[in-house]
């Protein structure tokens, strides 16, 4: 019939062609999200063991020099100026609270019931693991003392919540957290204001960033108790 084109059969071997590349394209699929699952269950594994140095929601490395190579060299750590008691205490702090927000986020992942608190110990994990990283690297850099511990208070805290599922879980995830980045919040801002050392300095933008990151999400689960911010000002207010 005139205008129409004649189609040429598909040949066995056109058709074997084709299903190798199909087969290919599944298992390159797989592949794929067999690594990130992989990879998810290193970035929720311990800090020492190779934390993430990227953030999924964008905080991480604000103004700060720190990219995502934290390395700093004996160069930059004697350059860098001198570091006051509220800066010890910044590098002590931060690492506290790596230490035990960590495994709270990795429990939200599991004992949460809702999405919203599941999504806040993601971000807890994403930003307590880079923090940890710097955290450690000027605490060799500059010679000062972190503890490898949280405190007996901050253990308790986390066995809670291996205890608790579900709404009880949710809520007391989100009032212990929130009452504890609002009081570090205050120790970040005053070393941000008063630090003579350039990687202190930097340190506080990140941790800026990331615990308001980490206040908002929290905030997020409508779960945050009028007692919790009355507790914070009762603590920071002076």
């Amino acid at each position: 019939m005139h205008g129409t084109r004649r189609v040429s059969p598909v040949t066995e071997r056109q058709v074997r062609g084709r299903v190798v590349v199909a087969t290919a394209l599944v298992v390159a699929v797989a592949g794929v999200w067999m690594a990130r699952g992989e990879l998810g269950w290193k970035t929720e594994a311990v800090a020492d063991q190779g934390p993430p140095l990227t953030s999924s929601h964008g905080v991480s490395g604000g103004n700060s020099s720190f990219g995502s190579d934290i390395s700093v060299s004996p160069k930059q750590a004697q350059a860098a100026g001198p570091i006051s008691e509220l800066d010890k205490e910044l590098l002590v702090r931060v690492r506290q609270a790596n230490l035990w927000e960590l495994p709270a986020g990795r429990l939200a992942q599991h004992n949460a019931s809702s999405e919203q608190v599941k999504r806040a110990g993601l971000h807890l994990i994403d930003g307590h693991s880079r923090l940890d990283q710097i955290v450690r690297e000027l605490s060799a850099a500059l010679g000062v003392p972190i503890p490898n511990e949280a405190t007996e208070e901050q253990q308790g805290f986390v066995r809670g919540m291996q205890n608790s599922r579900g709404e009880e879980f949710d809520r007391f995830f989100a009032n212990q957290l929130r009452d504890a980045h609002g009081k570090v919040f205050v120790v970040i801002a005053k070393v941000r204001s008063t630090t003579q050392n350039s990687l202190i300095r930097d340190l506080a933008i990140e941790a800026n960033l990331a615990v308001s990151d980490h206040l908002e999400v929290l905030e997020d689960t409508g779960l945050v108790e009028a007692k919790t911010l009355e507790g914070v000002e009762a603590a920071v207010v002076k």
